[in-house]
């Protein structure tokens, strides 16, 4: 029980700066456990329904692992934690998607086999990180590596270039570029202590048309590396799409 001080000064605080949860809007709630269970959901494969992810070659699209859909209450987490400086959803987001990349290490270990396992974030534009003064991706990277026993690689970097948010799908596709810091790389790799080239999984917050996951892609595999998968926290539902994606069923 919290002595009458530390009470006194949560009181103090709640009417200085109210607490609610981003989701649902509840009051006095960091998080509600309603919108904490929308990210507690097993990952479902969401590549077919994200379009910048379709190739030419002849190879299938990269295959992409999402927790729920970025909408209602999940996307007004999303935005908080990773735009309004709500760094205090660190630890809901990161223990479900540790969960969920547990559930996944069997299927990445049968992909990689005695390779380096790479897990690499998703970069984000300059003006972004100055803005959110952090890098959001960081934790969620490091629990995704720890349980999938690989080793985290920040070795891609963003050009110069808009917000992607509020752009189409061919504005951000001509909106990124990527490259990649092939010394991060090698020394990631040397950290799993296994040689060969590197297979690398990709982490993000969302997808959206998947511009940044494929350039992203296309950047590590002109190094050398193999990219077998992408993780990521939501999906954004194209009109119509992702029906299947944890919607509750009718009664």
């Amino acid at each position: 029980m919290p002595s009458p001080v530390v009470a006194l000064l949560r009181e103090l605080a709640r009417v200085v700066v109210p607490v609610e949860c981003p989701g649902c809007g509840a009051t006095d709630v960091p998080w509600c456990g309603p919108c904490a269970e929308s990210f507690g959901q097993d990952p479902v494969r969401v590549e077919r329904d994200v379009p910048r992810l379709d190739r030419v070659d002849g190879v299938g699209p990269l295959p992409v692992w999402a927790l729920t859909r970025y909408e209602g209450p999940v996307r007004g987490v999303v935005v908080a934690w990773k735009d309004r400086a709500r760094s205090d959803l660190d630890t809901v987001l990161v223990r479900a998607a540790a969960r969920a990349a547990a559930g996944l290490a069997p299927t990445l270990h049968d992909v990689v086999g005695r390779r380096p396992l790479l897990v690499v974030p998703a970069p984000s534009s300059p003006a972004s990180r100055r803005a959110r003064g952090r890098d959001h991706l960081a934790p969620l990277a490091r629990v995704v590596a720890a349980a999938v026993g690989g080793a985290v690689a920040p070795a891609l970097r963003r050009g110069r270039g808009a917000d992607q948010v509020g752009l189409g799908a061919r504005a951000r596709g001509a909106n990124v570029t990527v490259r990649a810091d092939v010394r991060a790389l090698a020394a990631a790799g040397r950290r799993t202590g296994r040689g060969g080239a590197p297979a690398c999984l990709l982490v993000d917050d969302v997808v959206t048309t998947g511009a940044t996951l494929a350039a992203s892609e296309r950047c590590l595999e002109a190094v050398g590396a193999d990219v077998v998968g992408a993780f990521v926290l939501a999906a954004t539902p194209p009109p119509g799409r992702f029906a299947d994606l944890h919607a509750p069923r009718a009664p």
